[in-house]
């Protein structure tokens, strides 16, 4: 599976033309001009698991820095400001990673909520969004 499978390609040309300047990165604006805070839980799972290049489980700071070449293989690396950051906002539990805790489930940052799956329930009804 691909990102284009799930966000359009011409969506993902927008969000990584918004950010083409160092320490222009901005993930709750990028995850909305890709158009990733309209999919489905389902699909922001599946992109969650593209984002995590070593299907760890986990999005780790050194996976972070080349977030936006997972969108386009000619994008820039994130700096190491931008990693940080958006570690920082996205690390609910701050172990240095963003994913799947063995109590938690599965976390990924958006404008004003986050959508976590308990890993105990199945289906559409596993995915709770939390207000942040």
């Amino acid at each position: 599976m691909s990102l284009s499978s799930v966000l359009s390609a011409d969506a993902i040309d927008c969000a990584l033309k918004d950010c083409q300047a160092p320490d222009s990165f901005n993930p709750r604006k990028f995850f909305q001009l890709c158009g990733l805070t309209k999919k489905s839980p389902q699909e922001v799972k599946n992109v969650f698991n593209i984002l995590d290049n070593d299907a760890s489980g986990f999005i780790e700071e050194e996976e972070l820095k080349f977030f936006l070449q997972r969108f386009s293989a000619g994008a820039r690396v994130l700096t190491d400001k931008e990693t940080k950051a958006f570690l920082s906002a996205a690390d609910d539990d701050s172990d240095g990673k963003i994913g799947v805790d063995g109590n938690c489930g599965f976390y990924i940052i958006f404008p004003s909520f986050i959508i976590k799956q308990n890993n105990n329930a199945v289906g559409p009804e596993s995915f709770v969004i939390v207000s942040i």
